[in-house]
């Protein structure tokens, strides 16, 4: 499909206009599944999970792919991490939505498994992944959803919070804060979630060297927060 403005780039995709109330996300390569992503999308959302929609990028032309093409729902407000920073949440209220978030999305069946324990899995929710509209928080990048143990998406949403929080820096304390909040009672992180976690951010290719460093410090803060 024709792409309009350029509006938005990240670490691997670009986003552009794509009519009222529209905008394409364009990975750069493919490397992964643009069209899979978005019938999970779908599946979530007919289960009453925030999601943006999402719509057929059109006939495949030379220029499309539906593996590294999505065209879904525009949506305003600004990013669960921006209102942090600005001051319009604190990251108390950060760690606590992003904790109700993945309770709710646990209650959403898998779409694939037939096994009651297997659920849908995010595996990246993270502030910067929630965009906080006037309906309230939309779960957006679910280019890494899976369907597994609810336990594992706890533990990655935890490590990532904990990677910030020991790398210091401006969003050390706030991570931290966040951290405890989405650790507080009740919480769906176990000890197999918290292994296979930290073991995927150390294998993460797109993790630097300092991001790999800080993992022991990281896990370190989660226990801590666990008592």
């Amino acid at each position: 499909m024709l792409t309009g403005r350029l509006i938005g780039t990240g670490r691997t995709a670009d986003v552009y206009e794509a009519g009222a109330g529209w905008v394409l996300r364009r990975d750069r390569e493919v490397v992964g599944d643009a069209a899979a992503e978005g019938a999970v999308m779908e599946h979530v959302r007919a289960h009453g999970y925030p999601v943006p929609r999402v719509r057929p990028a059109g006939p495949v032309t030379p220029e499309t792919d539906p593996r590294r093409d999505l065209v879904m729902e525009r949506l305003a407000g600004p990013t669960m991490l921006r209102a942090c920073l600005e001051g319009a949440l604190t990251p108390e209220e950060a760690g606590g939505t992003l904790a109700r978030l993945l309770r709710l999305l646990h209650r959403v069946p898998a779409y694939r498994s037939a096994d009651p324990g297997v659920r849908v899995l995010h595996l990246d929710l993270h502030p910067d992944n929630v965009i906080l509209t006037a309906d309230g928080p939309r779960v957006i990048d679910w280019s890494t959803a899976e369907e597994g143990d609810p336990g594992l998406d706890w533990g990655m949403s935890a490590v990532i919070l904990a990677q910030v929080a020991a790398g210091g820096g401006p969003m050390g304390d706030p991570a931290g804060a966040m951290l405890g909040a989405l650790l507080a009672d009740p919480s769906g992180l176990t000890p197999g979630g918290l292994a296979e976690a930290l073991r995927r951010r150390a294998a993460n290719p797109t993790m630097s060297r300092d991001e790999v460093a800080a993992l022991p410090a990281a896990e370190a803060l989660i226990r801590l927060c666990l008592g």
